[in-house]
């Protein structure tokens, strides 16, 4: 008789849960997915450029995610046209339909920033999402470019809906708001309108048109 050989670990990563939210973390919950979607909702990313803004991945890690994410759907990859001949990464209508997603979970965090530690790394678009967040409700529709000392994104609100991307937008924004990291969070987090940082010279606002109008009323 021969003999019986020990069962192998099965390598799967679902959670073999008919739930919604199991569904959704066999997808998104593994460590760095959702900070990589995070930057892909910026726009389309060189794998250096997102190696770049997640400080503290590995290579091989990140490599693996992104696989992970084409592989169920919320990523894609192709080939810039020439002279660029460099691949970039894109999320699919899927991936993007994550941001209220990481909107929320930002919100919930929030209260976790207090004081900015030693250790941590900042970019300036990491604050677009709460800001999104913040600007909800308020009235403000229009494409709004924001400049912090770490540097620059754009968010677009209300219309067609909220997106951002870093650095300067595609179009010409309706606004400009200068403000440093600490307001910003103030902000995010409602403890501070914007109005309210403008009136205390604590966030500079140029512009004339319906949106900075807008902020200024908040």
């Amino acid at each position: 008789m021969p003999p019986q050989s020990r069962p192998q670990p099965r390598s799967r990563r679902s959670y073999d849960q008919y739930c919604a939210a199991a569904r959704g973390l066999d997808a998104v919950g593994d460590r760095w997915t959702l900070l990589i979607v995070r930057e892909l909702l910026a726009g389309p990313r060189r794998y250096t450029d997102l190696h770049a803004d997640l400080p503290g991945v590995s290579t091989d890690v990140l490599a693996s995610r992104l696989k992970d994410m084409e592989q169920q759907g919320l990523s894609t990859r192709r080939k810039l046209p020439p002279p660029a001949a460099a691949y970039v990464y894109e999320l699919t209508d899927r991936g993007r339909d994550l941001l209220p997603v990481l909107q929320a979970l930002a919100a919930w965090g929030a209260p976790a920033l207090a004081e900015r530690r030693p250790t941590d790394a900042v970019r300036a678009h990491w604050f677009a999402l709460p800001l999104l967040r913040a600007l909800a409700g308020t009235g403000a529709e229009g494409v709004l470019q924001v400049r912090l000392p770490e540097g620059e994104f754009h968010v677009r609100v209300g219309g067609a809906g909220d997106s951002y991307g870093e650095g300067p937008a595609p179009v010409a924004p309706e606004a400009h708001l200068a403000l440093d990291a600490a307001t910003c969070v103030a902000v995010s987090s409602g403890e501070l309108t914007v109005g309210e940082g403008v009136r205390t010279g604590r966030i500079e606002l140029v512009g004339e048109g319906g949106l900075a109008k807008a902020l200024r009323a908040v």
